[in-house]
């Protein structure tokens, strides 16, 4: 018996995986990969952390999780990362909002719109690409920043105070009154991708186990990338 432990925690079906993320789960690959993880190797131990970028990058650096899932590269040089999926850019909006008779919204509708984000990850990312899309100051709609979870960012915005941008995995939670819309330049849909951190010399099986898992969820032609 004690063999057979061993064995098994060898090959990662056992042991502890920690998986740190700033996104949501509400819905999504981030999910689905985790459901499917707990189906495939249902002895493990799993936990997750939500944490801000800043937090998760000490922690993957101390030991204390195994394995980053964020929106956008890690400012670290001490890991290896692999691009996974990307989702698509969303504008949430009350659903009595003049833009919501719209399937989608172009970057430049929301000129003269307030937009309200929240001052925690992945606020950072959003705001980012709102000044990459509208590059010009005078054509970016007000920005308010709130100390106040993405959550509490939905419930203003179903309650008339502004619109907000959202993630695809963020549309799982859902609050009255509220619609989302696609958000498109004149490429398309804006997307942001979405990698795993891990440290190259962490040697838990388990985290081995979930790479393999990413791998073949999320092929791409170059799997591992320095950073």
């Amino acid at each position: 018996m004690l063999l057979d432990t061993g064995r098994s925690g060898g090959r990662g079906d056992t042991g502890h995986l920690v998986i740190g993320f700033f996104t949501s789960m509400s819905t999504g690959n981030l999910r689905a990969t985790i459901g499917e993880l707990k189906k495939l190797l249902p002895s493990l131990e799993m936990a997750t952390m939500e944490r801000s970028r800043f937090r998760l990058v000490t922690a993957l650096r101390n030991g204390t999780v195994d394995v980053v899932v964020s929106p956008g590269r890690l400012p670290s040089k001490d890991t290896r990362s692999l691009l996974l999926w990307s989702e698509r850019i969303l504008i949430s909006l009350p659903q009595d909002h003049w833009l919501a008779a719209r399937e989608i919204i172009y970057w430049t509708d929301l000129r003269t719109e307030k937009i309200l984000l929240s001052k925690y990850d992945p606020g950072r990312e959003l705001e980012d690409l709102l000044i990459s899309k509208l590059v010009l100051p005078d054509d970016r709609p007000k920005i308010e920043r709130h100390d106040v979870s993405r959550g509490i960012i939905k419930s203003l915005t179903s309650m008339g105070m502004g619109l907000s941008l959202a993630m695809e995995s963020d549309i799982g939670a859902s609050f009255a009154g509220l619609v989302y819309r696609e958000l498109q330049d004149g490429a398309g849909p804006s997307r942001v991708d979405f990698y795993a951190h891990w440290r190259d010399d962490n040697e838990n099986p388990a985290l081995k186990r979930f790479l393999n898992l990413l791998a073949d969820r999320y092929p791409s032609p170059s799997p591992t990338l320095g950073d």
